[in-house]
């Protein structure tokens, strides 16, 4: 019997990418998005049993609606993947209100409302992956909300592992590097602030034009992995990051 499978930030790049892979080999895949349109058009491309699921991450009720709404037809659920983020540089000093609630909420705020509403609908052998980020260990500029986010986001995944250890319900974090796909849509970052960005990260010794960036398709495989380890394996923490094909 198939997986029923819980991911957010489902209607573009890595999250429609794994609901593309997973349904594919059989898995019930359920997408969460903050608009509806986006993954409702995921669902249609992939047919039934796929279901679309509006949600705001970052707000509370939404995450309980949403997880009720999944509940009605599917009242238990074997994984929850943990992907949507808000990735936009800025700085402090320059951070409008908007921006620094958006990211908390979203990068931080949204895993733990969704593992919340998740948790009592899940059994012994169900799994918890959080979508963490390279960003934490690479010297980036103009990215410290978001690489606060996603710091945060490991240490609250491996309080949660010990926390659900007994439960029999892991969890892991996938610590990402830069992704493509053809679909993406590019970010409507301000002009200045990407270009203040990309300098920036250039005298840091990180040029973003030549660095290598691996393709979504290419990441689904680890989440996979992560999905079929034997029920004595304990899985943590992988980091998956870009490499130039040779």
């Amino acid at each position: 019997m198939g997986k029923t499978i819980v991911i957010t930030g489902a209607g573009a790049g890595l999250g429609k990418a794994l609901a593309r892979r997973f349904a594919s080999e059989g898995e019930t895949v359920i997408l969460l998005g903050r608009t509806l349109s986006k993954v409702q058009a995921v669902v249609e491309e992939l047919g039934d049993p796929a279901m679309a699921v509006q949600c705001d991450v970052g707000n509370a009720d939404s995450v309980r609606q949403a997880f009720a709404t999944i509940a009605e037809t599917h009242p238990k659920i074997d994984v929850l993947i943990n992907n949507a983020a808000v990735y936009e540089p800025f700085t402090v000093a320059e951070a409008t209100d908007k921006q620094i609630d958006t990211i908390v909420a979203t990068n931080l705020n949204g895993p733990i409302y969704c593992c919340r509403a998740a948790i009592p609908m899940m059994e012994a052998g169900a799994q918890i992956i959080n979508v963490g980020s390279e960003s934490i260990d690479v010297p980036f500029v103009m990215l410290s909300l978001y690489q606060t986010t996603k710091a945060g986001l490991e240490m609250f995944s491996s309080a949660l592992e010990a926390e659900l250890e007994e439960s029999g319900i892991r969890v892991t974090t996938v610590r990402a590097g830069p992704m493509y796909d053809e679909e993406k849509q590019a970010p409507g970052w301000d002009q200045d602030a990407a270009m203040r960005f990309h300098m920036g990260c250039a005298k840091n010794g990180l040029d973003l034009r030549t660095r290598p960036v691996s393709h979504s398709n290419s990441v689904t495989g680890v989440f996979r992995s992560v999905l079929d380890l034997p029920p004595d394996v304990r899985l943590s923490l992988v980091t998956v990051g870009a490499r130039k094909p040779s």
